[in-house]
């Protein structure tokens, strides 16, 4: 019997030779170049090239030694273009959308985990198109003021939570942003602490981060090995995917169950499931498999990248604290110290939201976008671009492009702002939701819900460098996990009570 890793050079050989043969058939039909890029070995191509983490950093490097904001790399026989620029990403993925709007297949996490339910996923297509619209419905910047007393309830609960244990401040965001979602999603209360839903969420979430990212998985670079039994030497993934695939099953079907019986005894309080499902028998557009699927969604999203926004958030005011203090300066201007702020205050803070842009920009949640697909040839700036290509919007090098943000690399919210006001001339970070038809359909609901975190905590708390025991400053190793959602891992700091009116604020909270 021949071994997995044989049958693996095999499908690769295969796979490559017939991407070869391909390649040199669309050569005779197109004399246009494909895009710069590093040189590429027969067969593999630049697989060995890309490294396992971080590889946003490599992208954008070699956008820099080729010059050019378009790059091309060949994994094995998969097309893949990267684009590192707003002109670049505008012109394909948004103006040209309709060719650049499907998904490239991801076997391990469609397929074999079941995670096809989720429309960051879904192939281009009227179920896409129907989930879509349903979330767009529930979630653009009208509808998602709804959901701005839960964000304040939630706030106002973290507050609380971190004037009791300051220290567990990570996990007082998970708790945060798990309440939130749990609200708005099915109309749960979680449990205060080691909550069910949270944990399965969060469960799930992980097996997602880690089967997502390019190159973890070889079946997501050959889809044939999908084929492969599961029993077959070497083929562990197989047998991961089957217990990842409980996992997410789990989290669509628990949550969604609770808030029909909820609605079945009539206890269930407004969201987005319940209102929905009662609206099912007047909108025949819509079935309960595309509420069911696109709850999960924002189930399984909400949560990481709104805990990775906030530690960025505490990992800035560490590093500069002089934005703290020129924040809450503004903070106090408005409020007098009278009153937690409101989400009517932020028109009057301009250099508070510019702080959250920063936040958003400097270390953004999703550093690359998750791939698009061209579904047809395609031409731009003198290069062929293949059909069949995977299309990665490298919103890490776009958010740090020197000409736009120049000194990119330090936590400058004044950037955004000219004589105190929102700067025209320079773009908000919007890319860091994504591109195109594919933008993230959330991202109204989670920018408010970051802006008044951001705000209370510095109406109420100092954020400083912890002191180990001896006095000494113990400096954050600023060290972030490569993945999907590119969070800060866990490091220590001085979160403290501004002052005894501030705690006052915080405990006479209702």
């Amino acid at each position: 019997m021949p071994s997995f890793r044989l049958t693996v050079a095999i499908v690769c050989a295969s796979g490559a030779l017939s991407a070869t043969l391909y390649s040199l058939y669309s050569r005779k039909r197109s004399k246009l170049p494909l895009p710069p890029g590093p040189a590429k070995l027969p067969l593999v191509g630049n697989l060995f090239d890309l490294p396992a983490d971080f590889q946003w950093e490599k992208y954008m490097e070699w956008s820099k030694k080729y010059d050019s904001d378009i790059i091309h790399l060949d994994l094995a026989g998969t097309s893949v273009i990267v684009l590192s620029s707003w002109e670049a990403t505008t012109t394909l993925l948004e103006k040209r959308s309709s060719s650049y709007s499907d998904r490239a297949e991801l076997p391990m996490v469609t397929e074999l985990m079941g995670w096809d339910f989720n429309i960051a996923f879904m192939k281009y297509g009227d179920t896409w198109r129907t989930n879509r619209r349903l979330m767009n419905r529930a979630f653009n910047a009208k509808a998602a003021r709804q959901y701005r007393p839960r964000e304040l309830a939630a706030t106002h609960a973290l507050l609380q939570r971190l004037l009791n244990s300051p220290d567990a401040f990570f996990d007082h965001f998970f708790q945060m942003a798990g309440e939130l979602i749990m609200a708005v999603a099915y109309g749960i209360d979680i449990l205060p602490s080691k909550d069910p839903y949270i944990a399965l969420a969060h469960d799930a979430g992980h097996t997602l981060l880690v089967a997502s990212f390019p190159g973890r998985f070889l079946v997501n670079t050959f889809p044939m090995l999908k084929y492969v039994p599961s029993w077959f030497p070497g083929a562990g993934f197989k047998r991961q995917a089957q217990e990842w695939k409980q996992l997410a099953r789990a989290m669509i079907d628990t949550p969604f169950a609770e808030t029909k019986r909820q609605m079945a005894s009539g206890t269930a309080p407004r969201s987005f499931t319940a209102d929905n499902l009662h609206g099912l028998s007047d909108d025949l557009y819509y079935q309960e498999q595309h509420v069911k699927s696109t709850a999960a969604t924002m189930y399984s999203a909400g949560a990481d990248t709104t805990i990775s926004a906030l530690g960025t958030f505490v990992l800035a005011m560490l590093a500069c604290p002089d934005a703290q203090r020129r924040a809450q300066a503004e903070i106090d201007s408005v409020t007098g110290g009278k009153y937690l702020p409101d989400f009517d205050d932020e028109a009057a803070m301009p250099y508070v939201s510019a702080l959250v842009k920063e936040v958003l920009r400097w270390k953004n949640v999703t550093p690359i976008a998750i791939p698009h697909l061209l579904t047809v040839d395609d031409e731009y700036r003198g290069y062929r671009l293949p059909a069949g290509s995977m299309i990665i919007g490298n919103t890490w090098a776009i958010l740090h492009d020197e000409a736009m943000y120049p000194d990119p690399y330090a936590f400058k919210p004044e950037r955004f702002l000219i004589d105190g006001k929102p700067n025209p001339a320079v773009r908000d970070p919007d890319v860091a939701f994504g591109f195109g038809r594919r933008v993230c359909p959330g991202r109204h609901l989670a920018t408010s819900s970051v802006w008044i975190t951001v705000v209370s905590l510095l109406a109420t708390f100092d954020i400083q460098k912890a002191l180990d025991e001896m006095g000494n400053i113990i400096e954050p190793t600023g060290e972030y996990v490569s993945g999907l959602v590119s969070a800060p891992l866990p490091f220590k700091c001085s979160i403290t009570p501004r002052s005894e009116s501030a705690v006052a604020l915080i405990q006479g909270i209702l």
